[in-house]
């Protein structure tokens, strides 16, 4: 990782704004019921339910500070920043009623308009160049799309009616766990019956979709482009659309599958709000710290800066559960793992105790990430050539997640087929986001965070060589050109940044490869077979232990799904004895 513009003092400013929970304010006891390895939004959301549900439960956190990759730092002084995951909207309402996530602090910033993508052309009479601005005013944005194509501003509100029928009919799957296919299929008559029940969310999918079933199976199978080439003409749209298909996720608009992506990040809701992204207060550990401060309130014990070493499995090959770096053994009736699925199968649990066939097909997980986040801090707003504001006040596109090199479907196309050779993508995909714009508690008066979310960048650079700190400051240095292309003056404004490439997310926040969704959403690692087929409903081969983190289903976002129906898996089993 390189951070520019960094003292040695400055170093050691570093903070977590106030999310850490220090080993000298209590001890972790030898016993528990459930202990939780990793203190991700997931593992925290699987606390509170255990807890509140009567087991007694600890989460062991290895950072000094909560969050997993839902976590708010002091990177640069005076600058805080979310510094990995950056936007809310997945996260499930229920989970928010039920732990009382408000009450515990939880604010967010509503977003209107929320997608900005300007043209890098000349404009026309003296006029700024294009862009296009969306939001929730459907009109308003029926009139930007008319700037691109009539016929795509007519056609827009339909798609937006279409993809949210699509996207509402997922959420009764995301509440609870797969099908349970082998209860149905074998045991006795009321194991059976139990695992009937697992088929009930997948009627309700069925019953919400009604005539839309096959749509549904088209996008969640083929290329984005195949869908929005058919409702769409304008090249603007269809890439700011694309930009959904392929964010997190090594493909690109033409490759299938890449239409469940985009359904996955439009999914969600805010404040009612079906579909919106929000800005968290204080940055996205606002969150992790409101589920801690709930599970905590429970009576759950939630520490940092404690790196289990290995899961403890008994004579009888139970997990009885774990050791920790310095020796100490820390005992419990189950253990949940909310690291990735490679992470615990293969360096958290006995090798031993899982069989050749099962390590195998845990390498064979797809963790391969496209993503480099860039954390800068910056001493004024950048000034956008296509909405200019130069008396340096926040315009409503500065609120937005800003699209750069995202005005054509081909430049997705060029850059993803740019990091298949090893090579960072020569005009990067670039999504910056500025929530400083309406959090003012996160930078020093007048100055801002920036959050550039860019692609594709490759694990193994050309050769198959590591990531120097050279390489880092080339990329950042060329994504920092593409920006001034679009907002001139934003190089000259930056005060420090933070380089997280592919390495740096799997090395600081445990997100192997890279991936920010604990392994790959494709199609062969979804819903029954996610992490592997036969091992998607949270448990392992390791009978008491458990998996509660987004490498389960149903995947990644900050939603709380995984460690929600982690937790309801665990008391049942428990309840059943």
């Amino acid at each position: 990782m390189a951070v520019a513009g960094w003292t040695g003092r400055a170093r050691q400013a570093v903070t977590s704004l106030g999310y850490t929970t220090r080993r000298s304010h209590s001890a972790v006891k030898s016993q528990y019921d459930a202990v939780i390895i990793g203190g991700g939004h997931n593992g925290l959301v699987a606390a509170a339910y255990l807890q509140k549900g009567g087991l007694k439960t600890a989460v062991l956190e290895r950072r000094h500070v909560l969050g997993g990759a839902a976590v708010s730092e002091e990177i640069i002084p005076g600058y805080h920043f979310s510094r990995c995951s950056y936007l809310l909207s997945l996260l499930r309402p229920h989970i928010n009623r039920d732990l009382e996530l408000t009450k515990h602090g939880l604010k967010v910033y509503m977003r209107d308009p929320h997608a900005f993508t300007p043209m890098l052309e000349e404009g026309v009479g003296g006029a700024p160049p294009r862009a296009l601005l969306l939001g929730g005013d459907l009109a308003m944005n029926q009139r930007e799309i008319s700037k691109f194509s009539e016929k795509d501003a007519k056609a827009f509100p339909e798609f937006v009616t279409h993809l949210e029928k699509l996207a509402g009919a997922i959420h009764p799957l995301l509440d609870a766990p797969p099908v349970d296919i082998p209860g149905i299929m074998g045991g006795s008559l009321t194991k059976r019956l139990v695992a009937l029940k697992t088929l009930i969310p997948m009627v309700k999918c069925g019953m919400k979709l009604g005539n839309n079933i096959p749509d549904f199976y088209e996008i969640i199978t083929a290329p984005i482009m195949k869908i929005l080439n058919r409702w769409f003409e304008s090249e603007p749209l269809r890439a700011t659309l694309a930009t959904d298909a392929v964010i997190g996720a090594m493909t690109s608009p033409s490759n299938p599958g890449s239409g469940y992506v985009l359904l996955h990040h439009v999914m969600g809701e805010l404040e009612k709000e079906k579909g919106a992204w929000g800005y968290v207060e204080g940055g996205m550990g606002g969150v992790s710290k409101a589920i801690a401060s709930s599970a905590r309130s429970l009576g759950a014990d939630v520490f940092t800066e404690q790196n289990v070493q290995q899961v403890l499995v008994g004579a009888d090959g139970s997990a009885r559960g774990v050791v920790l770096q310095d020796g100490t053994e820390v005992h419990s009736k189950v253990v949940l793992s909310n690291a990735t699925p490679y992470l615990t199968f293969k360096h958290l649990a006995p090798q031993g105790s899982l069989s050749p066939e099962f390590l195998k097909a845990v390498d064979q997980i797809d963790y391969t990430s496209p993503v480099t986040k860039i954390n800068v801090a910056v001493d004024r707003l950048p000034n956008f050539l296509a909405a200019p504001t130069p008396d340096g006040k926040a315009g409503p596109h500065h609120q937005c997640s800003i699209h750069l090199n995202c005005e054509s479907v081909e430049l997705l196309e060029t850059a993803y087929k740019d990091s298949l050779d090893g090579r960072p993508s020569s005009r990067p995909m670039l999504e910056m986001t500025i929530p400083s714009v309406l959090d003012s508690t996160l930078a020093p008066s007048g100055c801002h965070v920036v959050s550039l979310f860019t692609q594709f960048t490759p694990y193994h650079l050309q050769g198959g060589r590591d990531w120097t700190d050279q390489d880092r400051e080339a990329y950042a240095d060329s994504v920092f050109g593409w920006v001034e292309q679009y907002a001139p003056g934003f190089t000259s404004s930056i005060v420090g940044k933070d380089i997280l490439t592919p390495p740096d997310l799997e090395r600081i926040f445990g997100l192997t490869g890279g991936n920010i969704f604990h392994g790959s959403m494709s199609l062969d690692q979804l819903y029954l077979a996610r992490p592997l087929p036969s091992f998607s409903d949270y448990r392992s081969p390791i009978r008491g232990l458990y998996l509660c983190g987004s490498g389960s289903h149903p995947g990644g976002g900050v939603m709380g799904s995984s460690g929600w129906n982690a937790a309801q898996t665990v008391m049942a089993d428990l309840r059943r004895g």
